[in-house]
């Protein structure tokens, strides 16, 4: 990844990585196998969930590896975009979801100014709000 604010992962660096915390370095790597291995998942399957939730994190490291290795266990080109879209679009959806949080936020401060609508919001939705609304 030249020019980038990420650093390339060379050997020099990863050693130095597993040498500042040796035993917890290995312990991942022992999860990270247990956890990428076959079972109810393929491996496959399991790789292009990391694909996916790592366009989520945004961790190009992740996006790289996990890619690389979603393809080399057979994943095709069509199948890792397919995972990414989800991704994007369950990202999306958070920010869809969550919507309703601001909605109510608003409903909150109608309540307030003694503008309520009823469609929007009808009881007090936190312990503080209830307070407030006696």
């Amino acid at each position: 990844m030249p020019d980038s604010v990420y650093p390339v992962a060379t050997r020099e660096l990863t050693t130095r990585r597993k040498e500042a915390a040796p035993e917890t370095h290995d312990a991942f790597q022992a999860f990270s196998r247990q956890v990428f291995a076959d079972g109810a998942l393929p491996e496959k399957t399991k790789q292009l969930i990391a694909v996916a939730v790592a366009h989520v994190t945004q961790c190009p490291y992740c996006i790289r590896g996990h890619t690389r290795l979603a393809n080399r266990r057979g994943a095709s080109e069509q199948e890792i975009m397919e995972a990414i879209w989800v991704a994007a679009e369950m990202r999306a959806g958070g920010a869809y979801a969550h919507s309703v949080i601001a909605l109510d936020a608003l409903a909150a401060e109608d309540d307030q100014r003694g503008e309520r609508r009823p469609a929007l919001r009808a009881e007090p939705s936190t312990a503080s709000e209830q307070e407030e609304s006696r």
